[in-house]
């Protein structure tokens, strides 16, 4: 069964085009190293709730579009052994790809696939 990683960041709407460039590196990354599939989507449509919401969980502030992105992998096990070779490659690192957006603030987890 498939196995997903999600995403959810505040980022600073000013910096689409540089989270695009670098979401377009970071997929190729992850697909190099053997996911299937990798989404990021810009918010659009993403009510501030009252009690809990996308933007409140990452604090979002008026000048940052939330964004959602995830990744599928053919199983947690290949995400696993992808992930140390993911974080380690060049095409990602600070220096080369720096994040246009806070990290500290960014939700990430993964996600057994129950349904498909």
């Amino acid at each position: 069964m498939s196995y997903i990683d999600g995403f959810v960041a505040a980022v600073p709407t000013a910096n689409k085009d540089a989270y695009i460039k670098h979401a377009a590196e970071a997929a190729r990354v992850f697909r190099d190293h053997g996911a299937l599939q990798v989404v990021e989507a810009w918010g659009d449509d993403v009510p501030e709730g009252k009690v809990t919401s996308f933007p409140m969980a990452v604090k979002c502030q008026d000048n940052e579009t939330v964004c959602f992105s995830w990744i599928v992998w053919p199983s947690r096990e290949v995400r696993n052994q992808a992930m140390e070779k993911v974080m380690s490659d060049p095409r990602l690192q600070p220096e080369s790809n720096p994040m246009p957006f806070d990290g500290k603030r960014l939700i990430y987890g993964g996600f057994e696939v129950v349904l498909e």
